[in-house]
């Protein structure tokens, strides 16, 4: 019996130890397949490094451009993009010509106005001439409710133009305020208002108006001049299908160079050795389309002013495919149904 239960003890202690001995080959072989996997994950990435390495020297010693393939594409298809861009923006602007814009917009006053008015008419004056400004008031602008029947029956909207004082918020401006409160019939430029400043004035007058008002036609007036409504009215509608008009009293002239000269041209070596202006419309009046008060308004800070409003509204349009148009009826001097120098 003894013996039986020796031999059992013997047989139990003898198979511990070699179950713990398979376990401990066990581990040791996944750990070596472990260390292998790595081992060979990290030479495939050495490799590819040293790839990458080579042929990068290998190609910037054959001279190669250090942009990728990726982004030549991308600066190839980007100016493909300004391509189409500079096309839609082509065709927009022929849209906008031919009249296919939204008929909302935005009046000065902020109101909403449905059908495109025919004519913004800009009267330039100045400071201490209150007086024709009256006298055009009871003559032919009208004002309060006339005012505002002629805009909604005619479709003319009538403002004087006006700039503000070097000394900002004095007499003069004070004095243009309490006018504008009575009569709601100016605009009113943040620029200075000077004589040597008339053509900028001109050129942010087109600015102003044809971000105001959707028009037709946008006319420069001076402030002594007599203007019939109807008449000029009937002008601008016989040229509704005239793409890029510019109207007025066409005429040329000589240019002068001598700095004590009444009418000197500080530019005048622009001018060539004749010393001849181009044609353009006598400042008096004169009138042009949508398409080029909006030419103005985009192009506004690159536009040269010259020493004579009249010669620099006729410069803007010098390179561009634009009727210009000599209407006699524009010629106030002369005898005239449309216009009277007074």
């Amino acid at each position: 019996m003894r013996s039986r239960v020796s031999s059992n003890r013997l047989s139990n202690s003898g198979g511990s130890p070699f179950r713990s001995r398979i376990s401990a080959l066990l581990l040791a072989m996944f750990a070596t397949m472990a260390t292998v996997y790595v081992a060979g994950r990290m030479w495939q990435e050495a490799e590819s490094r040293v790839y990458l390495i080579k042929e990068l020297d290998r190609r910037t010693g054959q001279g190669h451009s250090s942009v990728s393939v990726s982004e030549t594409l991308k600066i190839v298809s980007c100016k493909e993009q300004l391509k189409k861009l500079s096309a839609i923006q082509m065709d927009l602007a022929a849209a906008k010509q031919e009249g296919y814009v939204s008929k909302e917009h935005s009046g000065n006053d902020g109101t909403r106005s449905k059908k495109r008015l025919l004519g913004v008419i800009g009267i330039i004056t100045t400071f201490g001439r209150k007086k024709n400004r009256d006298a055009i008031r009871k003559a032919w602008m009208q004002s309060g409710a006339a005012l505002r029947k002629l805009e909604e029956e005619k479709g003319i909207v009538v403002r004087f133009v006006i700039g503000r004082s070097a000394n900002r918020g004095d007499s003069l401006d004070r004095e243009i305020n309490d006018e504008h409160s009575q009569t709601n019939d100016f605009i009113i430029l943040d620029d200075v208002e000077a004589p040597e400043e008339r053509s900028k004035k001109i050129k942010f007058f087109f600015v102003r108006a044809v971000e105001s008002w959707d028009a037709e036609f946008y006319v420069k007036v001076n402030d002594d001049v007599y203007v019939n409504i109807d008449a000029l009215g009937a002008k601008l509608s016989a040229h509704l299908d005239t793409p890029r008009i510019y109207m007025g009293c066409m005429k040329s002239g000589e240019v002068f160079s001598d700095p004590t000269h009444k009418w000197h041209e500080h530019d005048w070596w622009k001018f060539g050795d004749g010393k001849s202006y181009f044609r353009h419309a006598s400042g008096e009046i004169f009138a042009i389309s949508r398409a080029l008060a909006q030419f103005i308004s985009i192009n506004k800070s690159l536009l040269q002013v010259y020493a004579h409003d009249d010669v620099s509204a006729g410069s803007w349009f010098i390179g561009l495919d634009v009727q210009h148009v000599h209407e006699g009826k524009f010629c106030c001097n002369t005898w005239s149904t449309v216009c009277a120098a007074v």
